[in-house]
C-alpha cells in the first residue's frame, strides 16, 4: 500500500489518505464538492456533482492515471431525489467510459454537502 504525494494533493484534515496504490489498483477516499483551496462548496447538485468529480479525477491525474482507468465509482447522496441531477452530470462527465457504480442515498453529509464520491482503478491501463 503506497498512499499518492503529490504538490496537487491538500493534506486531509482526518486520518487517511486521499488516495493510495495498491496491488495496481488506486484508491480514492470520498470526495466532497469543497474547493481544494479556499474549500468553498457551492450551491445546488449539479455544481457540487461537477466539482466532487473534478476533485476524484485531480486525485487520479496526481497518481498517473485519469477518469478512463475508472473500475467502480461509488455515490453517495445526501436524498435519493438528487439521483436524477447527479447522474446527469456524472453521463456528461464520463462520457462513454461506464464504470460500475452505486449511488447510496445516505441522509446528511459532512459539511452539508449534498453529495461524496469514492472510487477503484486500475493505476495503469
Amino acid at each position: 500500500r503506497q498512499p499518492i504525494e503529490h504538490e496537487s494533493i491538500p493534506r486531509p484534515a482526518g486520518h487517511y489518505s486521499p488516495i493510495v496504490e495498491h496491488a495496481g489498483g488506486l484508491y480514492v477516499s470520498g470526495q466532497l464538492p469543497m474547493d481544494p483551496e479556499t474549500k468553498d462548496v457551492p450551491d445546488g447538485i449539479e455544481a457540487q456533482s461537477r466539482l466532487a468529480l473534478e476533485n476524484m479525477d485531480r486525485l487520479l491525474r496526481a497518481a498517473g492515471g485519469d477518469r478512463s482507468h475508472l473500475i467502480q465509482v461509488r455515490v453517495y447522496v445526501s436524498d435519493v431525489e438528487y439521483w436524477g441531477p447527479f447522474n446527469e452530470v456524472y453521463s456528461k462527465f464520463m462520457g462513454e467510459h461506464r464504470p460500475a457504480r452505486v449511488v447510496v442515498p445516505t441522509g446528511p453529509l459532512h459539511h452539508g454537502c449534498l453529495v461524496e464520491i469514492e472510487a477503484t482503478a486500475a493505476a495503469r491501463s
